[in-house]
């Protein structure tokens, strides 16, 4: 299922992994794409010929923005990202880099004169420069295996970088007479994760910057099976260096096994390098613990806090240790809601950071003295990637009508306004769309946001096809965001009202909204959105006889469930990475922290009421109720929830006699990120809601 976090560096890592990593040859030099766009008509292929913006940072001086941009080739079937610069105050944007190879990390030196940056050109992933201009490009780095995160020190004499170091053993180790042999010898859990055979873990390292390349390269965790930063989506945000370069905070969960299977427990460490000791700043605290940001003065660290072991949902809170007093302090105690992506004033007395108002995500900031909060913005759009810019804050922007652009926020009256316009050109093509929020009643009279996103052209006096959207998660913010899978605009262009229901379990709407779905997958939020699709379906635009449920991870569990569960209300299903039957999920799946949490416990255990209740009512009890047509979608390489899934919902609805499509995919993943499968994925998708919902 997808991780509850709102912030997109996980999805922007994945993106990545689609640029070559090998040199066997030169790779294809890709640009901006064409594409021809009909009747303002946004289609899967206009959506791919758009630049992705991310990897916002601001120069020293406060002067300037750097960031990248990723444009792919459906041909090459692989993107590639460039560096750009654009001014704080305003003004055109300036390419930096133009090459095959994918330059990313990007971070300016102290000065402002350098930039340094990861780029695999020598093969690998390596740590490289080039003047804040662009020219003069050199090799820092040639690490064995590649490097895939770093931070200079402060006085840039050291670098802090994140690299894979083996982990358990292979069979050629056992018997080196059989070095051909492709089996796995496994004696313990989490032998698998997400969409990886756990074989490496990652490690911190420092070395000292010499002239050609790295030396006296230290391991942080030298001999140490764990994890730093903790897969499988964490960064060198994960770590951080203090003011002096004397020690560097680390985040680290200091378990194997079934015991790393069966919790959430990670904490700080504050590293030192004189001496090489390590200190535990979290121990007590039983949830995760992570990203660690220094103040200015070095005297205390922020970092972002779960207090509950196991739950990879709970309330995001932020934390302060004080060095000197050893104190934690809960700084967040106001806020309902979740915090990410610290930044500390330039003076230490202020945090920023970004939380939940209302489903969107929005900037705030905390005082350090008395830890009032503040709300700094409000609209119809997500805020992500905050970067201090003077007394003024950098930050990506984005909404179901526009993807990431690159604001400059005006934190004292909330203000903004857009330094690129990325994708103009494409949108100034394209027919707009509207979107509107909604608040439904639910069956318990509980107020629900819904956003309600309308086509093109939208005309009350006729009568559309509609979507019910069911989010994954199943915990997450459903807010204003922008996907380039399950992308809302895209769905709604195609013609049809697309209903976004945020129903239970959903963030931003306080803690008691959010947690009410553990342990009750088919009771309250099913009912949730069954209210949002039938409050939207009884108006006179919307056709209640061409409805369509589509979903992915949770929402495909979703779709799954209200295939046996609707009462005739729908005409299609779409299923994307879903769990059909639970039971086999608790044993197939690898972190069972989030089974137990979210189900109750294992399937065996009959004492237990809520694990019982929640096995009860697994999707797969209710095939014999199956009347409607459904496509089912799953990637092979799906560790968290296993391809079996798809394979077994399509089987049940073919023996069943339903019209059923099964799209598989043997290289994909949770997600399907390789352009040309995305150009499929799309097309199957929409070709079996119009079968459907308007061939009809």
């Amino acid at each position: 299922m997808k991780k509850s976090k709102f912030s997109m560096m996980a999805l922007t890592a994945l993106l990545a992994a689609c640029t070559p990593t090998g040199k066997k040859s030169t790779p294809v030099m890709i640009d901006k794409p064409t594409v021809q766009i009909v009747d303002g008509q946004m289609t899967p292929e206009v959506l791919w010929a758009m630049g992705r913006v991310s990897g916002i940072e601001v120069s020293p001086d406060a002067s300037t923005v750097l960031f990248g941009v990723q444009y792919y080739d459906i041909q090459e079937n692989r993107g590639n990202r460039d560096l750009y610069t654009v001014p704080v105050k305003g003004g055109s944007v300036q390419r930096l880099t133009q090459t095959p190879y994918s330059e990313h990390s990007a971070v300016w030196s102290a000065d402002g004169k350098q930039i340094y940056f990861l780029s695999s050109e020598s093969g690998s992933s390596q740590l490289w420069s080039m003047r804040a201009d662009g020219k003069k490009r050199k090799q820092i780095s040639n690490y064995t295996g590649g490097i895939e995160g770093f931070r200079l020190s402060p006085d840039e004499q050291k670098l802090l970088f994140i690299a894979q170091v083996p982990y358990g053993q292979k069979v050629s180790d056992r018997y080196p007479d059989l070095p051909k042999s492709s089996g796995r010898v496994i004696e313990d859990l989490m032998y698998k994760h997400w969409d990886e055979w756990v074989e490496t873990i990652p490690h911190p390292f420092v070395a000292d910057l010499a002239k050609k390349g790295l030396s006296n390269i230290t391991d942080l965790l030298e001999g140490q099976p764990f994890e730093s930063p903790m897969k499988p989506w964490g960064g060198i945000e994960q770590l951080d260096w203090s003011p002096d370069g004397k020690h560097i905070a680390y985040t680290s969960r200091k378990k194997t096994g079934l015991e790393y299977s069966l919790s959430t427990n990670s904490d700080i460490y504050l590293y030192s390098l004189a001496d090489g000791s390590t200190r535990n700043l979290t121990e007590g605290m039983p949830g995760y613990d992570t990203n660690p940001v220094f103040s200015p003065c070095g005297r205390y660290i922020a970092f972002e806090s779960m207090a509950r072991d196991g739950y990879e949902s709970d309330l995001n809170r932020l934390f302060i240790h004080d060095l000197e007093t050893g104190e934690n302090r809960f700084l967040s105690s106001s806020l309902d809601g979740d915090v990410a992506d610290l930044h500390w004033s330039t003076d230490g007395q202020t945090l920023f950071f970004l939380s939940s108002e209302v489903s969107v995500i929005q900037l705030y900031q905390a005082n350090l003295a008395d830890g009032q909060i503040q709300c700094l913005t409000q609209g119809s759009f997500d805020l992500g990637s905050i970067q201090l810019a003077g007394d003024r804050i950098i930050a990506l922007r984005h909404s179901m009508k526009r993807p990431d652009e690159v604001y400059r926020i005006h934190p004292q009256d909330g203000s903004m306004e857009a330094l690129t316009d990325i994708n103009g050109e494409l949108f100034a093509q394209l027919k707009p769309i509207e979107v509107e929020q909604r608040w439904i009643e639910t069956t318990d009279h509980q107020q629900m946001l819904t956003w309600v996103v309308y086509p093109p052209d939208f005309d009350p006096n006729k009568t559309y096809p509609a979507i019910l959207y069911c989010s994954g998660g199943p915990q997450g913010n459903i807010s204003q965001f922008w996907s380039y899978r399950w992308n809302i605009q895209l769905m709604a262009q195609q013609g049809y009202v697309v209903v976004v229901p945020n129903r239970r379990g959903a963030s931003g709407l306080g803690q008691a909204w959010k947690e009410q779905i553990s342990g009750d997958y088919v009771g309250q939020c099913m009912n949730d959105y069954l209210s949002a699709i039938d409050a939207v379906s009884a108006e006179p635009f919307v056709d209640a006889n061409r409805l369509g449920c589509v979903g992915a991870s949770f929402g495909g569990y979703s779709v799954y469930w209200l295939a046996g569960n609707h009462n005739k209300r729908f005409k299609a299903f779409i299923a994307h990475s879903g769990i059909f039957n639970a039971e086999a999920q608790y044993l197939e799946t690898e972190e069972l922290w989030f089974e137990n949490w979210d189900m109750g416990g294992p399937y065996w255990d009959l004492s237990n009421a809520i694990a019982q209740r929640n096995y009860a009512g697994s999707p797969h009890r209710f095939v014999d109720r199956w009347d409607t047509p459904i496509l089912c979608i799953h990637g092979e390489k799906d560790f968290r929830i296993l391809a079996s899934q798809g394979m077994q919902a399509f089987n049940a609805a073919k023996i069943r006699g339903i019209p059923a499509e099964l799209l598989v995919y043997p290289d994909e993943n949770h997600w399907i990120m390789q352009p040309q499968n995305s150009l499929l994925w799309q097309r199957r998708f929409f070709n079996w809601l119009d079968r459907w919902l308007k061939n009809v």
